[in-house]
């Protein structure tokens, strides 16, 4: 496999799937940390009752955090959408743009031909 070539897809798919545990393992402490830092102020509430607690923030936290990753897929697959169909108008609108210039460049030279011809 050269620089340029992509990996395999089955690589690929392993890669992605090792991110996803790593985002989602990285979420998960960030939840936890979160819970304990809010927990750390409510020092007056029995230690079970504040693990309950805690447990119920973290909980949130990794929901609130999944629905905006979702959000955010969902917006990226709108944008990979719009900027494909951009992309194929812009291809066509080259494609045709080319084959003008061409078509005239080619007429232009037929007549300075017959017109060198002629003379």
């Amino acid at each position: 496999m050269t620089a340029t070539d992509e990996p395999p897809a089955d690589l690929r798919a392993f890669h992605n799937e090792v991110e996803g545990h790593l985002l989602a393992a990285a979420a998960r402490e960030e939840a936890r940390r979160a819970a304990a830092r809010v927990m750390a102020g409510l020092d007056w509430l029995p230690e079970t009752r504040r693990a309950e607690m805690e447990a119920l923030f973290a909980a949130e936290h990794l929901t609130l955090a999944r629905t905006s990753w979702q959000r955010t897929a969902r917006r990226g697959e709108e944008l990979r959408g719009e900027y494909e169909a951009r992309y194929r108008r812009l291809r066509a609108r080259l494609l045709a743009g080319s084959l003008l210039g061409v078509t005239l460049l080619v007429a232009v030279v037929l007549v300075v031909s017959a017109t060198a011809w002629n003379t």
